[in-house]
């Protein structure tokens, strides 16, 4: 079993670095998503961004993925390929985004509703984003993975909603996918134990409906097996006492969308 890489303060100010600019990558799809536009068009407009600003695009050619973002539309969970696919009013679209910069990866996700969405779709966002904060705020020096992965499976569970259980978050950092795994499910007290100078993607990725998921022929898109809708946000949140350091941020994104609006 590969072991966990432990980082310094300055490797976490690097990926600091990453995770941020991840998140203004995200913050310029923001600025463009729209009914109308082709998905491919999200994919070109990032790379351009990512490596106008020092980086590169972590997802393009990692284990041969063909595309700079994983784009998943309505019920496809994650790992979607960006393409013709032109957005619709009421779509729900989940980016996914990673960035190498000064050697070091940052990792996060946003899922964005389209137009006219349906309330119990717009329910699920709201809900899947708030799974997100309450595991962020186990991700502190003594909890254990479960923990996280215990108050993510509640929320969801308790909103009515499945909690996808063959993908999960993950330590990154030195690389995109390191130990430890970070479930959204679990029991409290039980996994690894969470220390100071583990940096980790929190990232659940929670269903209308069932929990099953499955696996595309592509080799990489994931989708829902009743065809309902599902929801993804993830942050890069270095583990710390007290309270956990979020290292990337939605504030850019939410700020286009308000203007937007």
């Amino acid at each position: 079993m590969s072991k966990i890489h432990f980082k310094s303060s300055e490797d976490i100010e690097k990926i600091r670095e990453s995770s941020l600019l991840v998140s203004r990558t995200l913050a310029e799809v923001a600025k463009v998503i729209r009914e109308g536009l082709k998905t491919i068009e999200l994919d070109k407009l990032a790379e351009t961004f990512i490596r106008d600003h020092g980086g590169v695009p972590a997802f393009l050619n990692y284990n041969g993925f063909p595309y700079s973002l994983c784009i998943s539309l309505n019920n496809q969970v994650v790992h979607g390929f960006p393409g013709d696919y032109v957005i619709k009013d009421g779509d729900i679209v989940s980016v996914d985004c990673g960035v190498i910069l000064n050697k070091f990866f940052g990792d996060s996700a946003y899922t964005f509703p389209i137009g006219n969405v349906e309330p119990e779709t717009l329910k699920l966002l709201q809900v899947t984003k708030e799974c997100l904060s309450l595991g962020i705020e186990k991700a502190v020096t003594g909890m254990r993975v479960g923990d996280i992965g215990y108050v993510v499976q509640e929320h969801a569970e308790k909103n009515g909603f499945g909690v996808v259980k063959e993908l999960v978050g993950h330590g990154v950092g030195v690389k995109l996918h390191e130990k430890p795994e970070v479930p959204n499910y679990g029991k409290r007290g039980s996994g690894i134990k969470l220390e100071e100078g583990m940096v980790i993607a929190i990232e659940p990725m929670i269903n209308a409906g069932k929990a099953g998921v499955k696996f595309w022929d592509d080799g990489w898109t994931v989708s829902t097996v009743d065809k309902k809708p599902s929801a993804h946000y993830e942050h890069t949140v270095a583990v710390k006492k007290g309270k956990a350091d979020v290292l990337s941020t939605f504030s850019f994104i939410e700020e286009v969308l308000e203007q937007k609006h």
